[in-house]
């Protein structure tokens, strides 16, 4: 079932703390885009299906990485991409983001889209994985 937009963007706002939904926005596109850069086939069309619309395109739609990048590397190219980002609150709106987007998925497809990322995303979704 897809939540949607407002919800989808209500959650991101609280858990980033933003003052507007604006910055929930730009927070919320940037690292969709970045993470559907990491995701290929039905993994990725199932987690956009769980999105609202407009998030869904942006995943399906990703900028091309060249290869997966490993967490301390997506925290960066987050905070190049956002505007006055600094690598701590770039680490703060990848995780309002992607605990939202763990929330709409569920446990079984959120393992399903960590199988397919580098080790040590599961801290950014806020699901740590016992080693």
């Amino acid at each position: 079932m897809t939540i949607r937009r407002e919800s989808f963007q209500a959650h991101v706002q609280e858990r980033g703390e933003y003052q507007t939904p604006q910055e929930a926005e730009r927070a919320a596109r940037v690292v969709l885009a970045l993470l559907g850069a990491h995701l290929v086939g039905t993994v990725r069309a199932e987690l956009a299906a769980r999105l609202p619309e407009t998030y869904a395109l942006i995943l399906l739609n990703p900028l091309q990485a060249a290869e997966p990048l490993p967490p301390e590397r997506f925290v960066r190219a987050t905070a190049a991409w956002i505007e006055g980002a600094t690598e701590k609150t770039a680490l703060w709106d990848i995780g309002a983001v992607l605990s939202t987007v763990a929330a709409a998925a569920g446990d079984v497809l959120t393992r399903e889209v960590l199988l397919q990322l580098p080790p040590g995303y599961d801290l950014l979704f806020g699901h740590p994985q016992p080693t």
